[in-house]
């Protein structure tokens, strides 16, 4: 399969050029002579007419890559294709609400965000839900706080939180942003929980243990009730990390594995578009133990079938503006609502059954297994981020890299529920065809689409966050 992404240029050689430096035949413009007072001598913006205004942003969406160009299986990241009806939903009139507007003028509004509660709480086996949360990293921090202020207020001042090599990044960072010792569990040689080196990292000093299931290997964690007995035992909370939610839905639920607090990734989950900065949303569920500690206000229904705020007993207070991203959470609602219990069974399933086909498809070696909806694959000799980059050049998105440690040269992968068996052969095919290709090849990649390889330590290090800053250069 050959693949050349699409390269615009202008007579100079550049890339499609910026909007500003576009400009209309002056010939082709209407005489509108303005008063001297409503004029300037110069104004920095296009003039441009409406085909060549929507030419230029069709030009530039051919240059990129994304979920609705092909395959986009980041490992972890769940970025999978989003229905566009939630869009459509997110833009009605009656979704434009401003935040001060009264609980008694926003009565539809509430009833939407009470019912969200509820479904999350359903789906999470959790008793109590915030929406305040704006994203996943969001509500991790939020649920360690409030898990810190459950210890705090039964006189208990814990210090330690433990999580799993295997976690996401922002678990070590949530479990320290909110003062917290974080003790690193490593796993055992199944890839799961090692259930030795939990029970000598439990300790008094223990107020929570952080853990995604299945975890980043896409392995579920088959001794989750006698870890969950063993952190109760030891006084600490669970947290779910609830990234990986898409292999459960309607299957599992966290709390009934022995969970007290969890998070979800509804930008994830539940058909938000995500990536390049959100938006997102992070909600978070507790069990009734730990209701009273929830961000305010939350949103109750009055005997009268009314629905009004009211705050939490022991409320760690306010984590985001209004009730969260509202907008997020009106897809997310529209995305269950039209899913229903069969449709989110039937995701999760199909989530699991893409992964393993598309494992047992490719030739590098992927250690451990079987999976639920991700696997871990190993380019061994290879450069992983190599691998990536030639990847590209087969017109699919490659997976995450070099993560989790745990497998060498690790390709993350999570096709998710959308992708047909065509799509997985394509992906599968691309897989194959880097795995036999020497250095070279994957040392000059790519080579096929609108830009070539980057420096990519120099550009995390040395933003240029808009086309000002290369004005000058």
């Amino acid at each position: 399969m050959n693949y050349d992404q699409a390269r615009w240029t202008d007579d100079d050689e550049r890339y499609e050029p910026l909007l500003s430096e576009k400009h209309t035949d002056e010939a082709d413009l209407d005489d509108a002579p303005l008063p001297d007072e409503l004029t300037r001598d110069a104004l920095e913006l296009p003039d441009l007419s409406e085909p060549e205004l929507a030419r230029h942003y069709t030009r530039l969406s051919e240059m990129n890559y994304g979920v609705d160009s092909g395959p986009y299986p980041l490992g972890s990241c769940t970025m999978k294709y989003n229905p566009k009806f939630t869009e459509d939903v997110a833009v009605l009139d009656a979704a434009a609400v401003h935040p001060d507007r009264s609980p008694e003028s926003v009565q539809g509004t509430l009833e939407l965000l009470y019912d969200l509660q509820d479904y999350l709480g359903r789906i999470g086996g959790m008793d109590a839900v915030t929406l305040q949360p704006p994203a996943g990293a969001a509500g991790e921090f939020t649920g360690v706080l409030v898990a810190k202020a459950y210890h705090e207020h039964n006189g208990d001042e814990r210090s330690e939180i433990i999580i799993p090599e295997s976690a996401h990044g922002t678990n070590f960072a949530s479990a320290a942003l909110a003062g917290f010792d974080v003790v690193s569990l490593p796993g055992g040689d199944d890839g799961r929980v090692d259930l030795e080196a939990l029970e000598a990292a439990l300790s008094d000093e223990t107020a929570l243990l952080m853990l995604t299931n299945p975890n980043t290997l896409g392995l579920f964690e088959r001794d989750i009730e006698e870890i969950a007995e063993m952190v109760h035992d030891a006084g600490g909370l669970l947290y779910y990390d609830g990234a990986n939610l898409n292999a459960l839905l309607g299957r599992a639920r966290p709390g009934d594995m022995g969970f007290d607090i969890m998070h979800y990734n509804v930008h994830k989950t539940f058909a938000t578009p995500h990536g390049g900065g959100g938006p997102g949303a992070g909600p978070v569920g507790v069990v009734d133990e730990l209701a009273p500690f929830l961000p305010k206000p939350q949103i109750v229904q009055t005997a009268e079938g009314r629905y009004d705020f009211f705050d939490p007993e022991h409320s760690i207070g306010k984590v985001h503006g209004y009730l969260g991203n509202w907008l997020v959470l009106v897809k997310a609602y529209a995305y269950i609502a039209r899913l229903g219990d069969p449709g989110l069974s039937d995701a999760s399933a199909k989530a699991v059954l893409n992964a393993n086909y598309l494992a047992s498809q490719i030739e590098y070696e992927v250690p451990y297994g079987p999976f639920h909806h991700e696997f871990v694959a190993s380019a061994g000799e290879q450069d992983a981020a190599d691998v990536a980059k030639r990847m590209l050049d087969y017109g699919v998105h490659p997976p995450t890299t070099k993560w989790p440690e745990i497998v060498g040269e690790a390709l993350m992968t999570e096709p998710t529920e959308i992708e047909n068996r065509k799509t997985l052969d394509q992906l599968a095919h691309a897989f194959n065809a880097v795995a036999g290709e020497d250095d070279e090849a994957l040392a000059a990649a790519p080579e096929r689409t609108t830009a070539r390889r980057i420096d990519q330590t120099a550009a995390a290090r040395d933003l240029r966050l808009s086309w000002q800053s290369l004005d000058g250069e």
